[in-house]
């Protein structure tokens, strides 16, 4: 079930969300403060690809001191907006009943969105 799920996320705009993510974090990394910054959105667009089976969960030591400064930079930045995004999309998914798992899945990108660091897909 996992399998179709994910194959009919990619087909429903799950590759866009991915391509999105993937190639804002290639322009983030063009420089050396952006890089972890880049990196997080390689995870995202890792995680928006195959979503169904998958979860963002804390890393061991997590939260740390990092993660939190580097949360609140992510979120200061203007990165909150993408997660509004994948809340609009849930709300819109789960409009109709075969959309409620990919809007599910919006949700679950919403949390993963607004504080990426210190996580790891599982």
């Amino acid at each position: 079930m996992k399998t179709l799920g994910n194959i009919l996320w990619l087909i429903l705009g799950g590759i866009l969300i991915a391509l999105v993510y993937y190639i804002i974090g290639l322009l983030m990394c063009v420089t050396v403060i952006g890089i972890p910054f880049g990196l997080q959105l390689f995870k995202l667009g890792t995680f928006s690809l195959w979503p169904f089976g998958h979860e963002l969960v804390d890393g061991p030591n997590q939260p740390g001191c990092v993660s939190v400064v580097m949360n609140l930079i992510w979120v200061l930045l203007g990165w909150w907006e993408v997660a509004l995004l994948h809340l609009a999309a849930g709300v819109i998914f789960c409009v109709s009943i075969v959309g409620i798992p990919f809007g599910l899945q919006h949700f679950k990108m919403t949390i993963s969105s607004i504080f990426p660091f210190g996580k790891e897909i599982h």
